[in-house]
């Protein structure tokens, strides 16, 4: 609860400070006719829009559960996530064709302007860039860390108009700043792409990153009472809440205590490998509907398939 606290204080600031250099920033770039500066603008424009889409999605995911969201609203933090990363595909894309229409016609640029916007642009993302890495945990948070690779590609963006105004003052090289927008773009694509690819891993249920199934599974069997594992599900339900589910056969015999000791055993060695929830089915071996380790769910399912009645 804490971090989730230091998260949103992080996120509000950076977002006040953003905000307000977007503004400067593409008042300046439309002034100096720096596309460059017009992008990074651009860039900044996402960033505050993140920035706030995430705001919202830590307020949202504070909702408790109900009947119709059993697992509360804490996913809107990865759709976020989602919306963070394909805004940054979209500029980059959009930067790509706004800069091979420069390179055919170079326009005039004021570097003077230029020059003090993009240096004033970088201490304000190194600014920010700071107070999100010291301050949130933007590795294990991909909410978090979809808002802060906006950051840091607007970083990029502000170096990368630098560059380009230094190589327009002292050789006159036009092209430098569309060029300039062009080695920003790849940054920013590259970010977007992976933090999307991310969030749809998430959103397709895959296994989670930092865990590993065959330890998993080891877990599970090694107990003297589980003689087969099946129907395993791992996955995310959001950043820093991973599930589990599975079927453990037993024998016949065994109590309720043990099993609920069992059972009790296992939360505790799984939560020491970053399963926070977990749901585990006992099965009698002379009940037991299932042997595949994964399950294969049939599109069209008979309720009675695999039971004994």
């Amino acid at each position: 609860m804490e971090q989730t606290k230091n998260n949103q204080r992080v996120l509000f600031i950076s977002f006040i400070i953003i905000t307000l250099y977007m503004v400067v920033e593409a008042i300046g770039g439309y002034v100096t006719n720096s596309l460059a500066l017009l992008s990074d603008a651009g860039h900044m424009v996402s960033d505050s829009i993140s920035l706030a889409i995430a705001l919202i999605a830590f307020k949202l995911a504070e909702k408790v559960a109900n009947h119709g969201k059993t697992y509360g609203y804490k996913r809107f933090e990865i759709l976020a996530a989602v919306i963070n990363g394909v805004t940054l595909i979209i500029i980059a894309l959009y930067i790509f064709y706004e800069a091979i229409q420069r390179f055919q016609n170079p326009p005039e640029v004021a570097t003077t302007g230029m020059l003090l916007i993009s240096s004033i642009g970088l201490i304000v993302n190194i600014v920010v860039a700071y107070i999100m890495f010291k301050g949130s945990n933007t590795e294990d948070n991909l909410n978090m860390r979809g808002a802060y690779m906006h950051v840091i590609s607007d970083m990029l963006g502000s170096i990368g108009a630098i560059i380009a105004g230094l190589l327009i003052l002292f050789f006159g090289w036009g092209w430098a700043d569309p060029a300039a927008s062009v080695i920003v773009a790849v940054l920013v694509l590259r970010s977007g792409f992976k933090v999307t690819m991310a969030s749809v891993h998430i959103l397709m249920e895959g296994t989670p990153k930092d865990v590993e199934i065959d330890e998993l599974v080891a877990i599970l069997s090694k107990q003297k009472e589980v003689q087969s594992v099946h129907d395993l599900h791992v996955w995310t339900i959001t950043s820093g809440l991973n599930a589990l589910s599975c079927h453990l056969v037993v024998p016949d015999e065994l109590t309720i205590l043990e099993s609920t000791t069992l059972l009790a055993e296992l939360e505790h060695q799984l939560g020491h490998k970053g399963i926070h929830h977990v749901t585990i089915q006992l099965e009698a071996v002379s009940q037991k509907h299932g042997n595949d380790l994964l399950c294969n769910i049939k599109a069209e399912i008979d309720p009675h398939a695999g039971h004994n009645h």
